[in-house]
């Protein structure tokens, strides 16, 4: 009788398995941080300038064409320009952008060079511009400096000349120490990171940084650089630098960009350069702005030494002490971005260290590179 009873229950147990239903096999979206994510209410809707995580609606100045590379398990695509010089190329020059830009930003300093013969190729890093924003993704300046020297590889492209502006500066410094003999002169141009962040500005987490991120508006990017980059002005030629950053903000899809964002922070925060600059060999250009004060968590320093970040005057010329090879060139009465405030002192230090001169314009064939 026991028997039959345990035979009647197993029965039972297994009808009713079978009744269950089958468990997908897919696995469910990963958000950043489930407990951190902004609840789907409060994320804002699309609006008219909204632009989505990978900039698909959002024009470059140049053709824009992707690398697919597998890195950290994963499939990414790293966006890249690739201009043609307006006459035979002669050289060529890797662009490295800025933590709160993209390759775009770089049209200007693109014309002026394939116009005195280079080619120029401009990349968006990895969580920046059109470049994949992964959920998951171990930030690092060796990491991106390598994707870039992937990307060169598939290009062609062994030596080159590299540009780093603002967060691409500290990028730019650890190609050229990561790959040594492919870089054939190195310009830094009001680089971030000439200074240990870390050693004056109290710590901040991840999931605290990506809170921050999250309550950025177009409004508040326009403040930040106004106050930052350019001394209170703004002017209508400054709009066109915060148009990517802005229409982010307005897309439902925006935590992820956020997400992105404050993994770099967090790399710029705990990955400084400014200590290596003694073991860069390669000849060294630092433009710097004399007016710029951009120091990263400032508003998080005591006061006392929050008055001593980001003193650019002082930065630059400690710098080009402490690069063996290194010249400086200062422009007076600007910011950040010497590139948009003083174009022709820029340039002009630019083309000049990297030993072009410009192709006279009844010499120049069309740009291949432009739309």
């Amino acid at each position: 009788m026991r028997l039959l009873c345990l035979v009647s229950l197993l029965i039972a147990v297994t009808q009713c398995r079978r009744a269950e239903p089958e468990r997908s096999r897919v696995e469910p979206a990963r958000s950043p941080s489930p407990e951190l994510a902004a609840p789907a209410a409060s994320q804002p809707a699309a609006r008219p300038g909204a632009i989505d995580p990978e900039a698909k609606s959002f024009e470059y100045p140049f053709p824009v064409r992707f690398f697919e590379l597998s890195t950290q398990r994963q499939q990414l695509r790293m966006a890249y320009m690739d201009v043609a010089p307006a006459v035979a190329a002669r050289r060529v020059a890797l662009l490295l952008h800025g933590k709160n830009f993209s390759g775009a930003y770089w049209e200007a300093t693109i014309r002026s060079l394939t116009e005195a013969g280079y080619r120029v190729i401009a990349p968006d890093q990895i969580g920046f511009g059109k470049s994949s924003k992964p959920d998951r993704y171990q930030y690092s300046f060796a990491g991106l400096a390598d994707n870039t020297r992937r990307l060169l590889d598939s290009l062609g492209v062994r030596a080159s000349a590299v540009v780093g502006h603002s967060m691409g500066g500290m990028l730019a410094t650890r190609y050229a120490l990561t790959f040594r003999d492919r870089v054939a002169k190195l310009v830094l141009v009001n680089p971030i990171g000439l200074e240990d962040y870390a050693a004056f500005v109290p710590f901040r987490s991840v999931d605290e940084i990506y809170r921050t991120e999250l309550e950025l508006t177009p409004d508040k990017i326009r403040r930040y650089q106004q106050a930052n980059y350019f001394a209170g002005e703004w002017k209508p030629e400054y709009e066109p630098l915060i148009q990517l950053a802005s229409g982010w903000t307005l897309h439902p899809d925006y935590a992820r960009v956020a997400w992105s964002s404050a993994l770099t922070y967090d790399m710029v925060f705990s990955q400084p350069v400014v200590h290596d600059l003694p073991r860069l060999e390669v000849p060294t250009l630092l433009v710097i702005g004399l007016r710029d004060r951009t120091a990263l968590g400032r508003d998080a320093a005591p006061p006392e030494l929050a008055a001593k970040l980001g003193n650019y005057a002082e930065l630059g010329r400690r710098a080009r002490r402490a690069i063996p090879k290194a010249e400086l060139v200062e422009i007076p009465n600007v910011g950040h971005l010497p590139q948009v405030e003083a174009f022709p002192q820029y340039s002009k230090a630019l083309l000049e260290f990297l030993g072009a001169d410009p192709v006279p314009a009844a010499e120049s064939a069309p740009d291949a590179g432009a739309p």
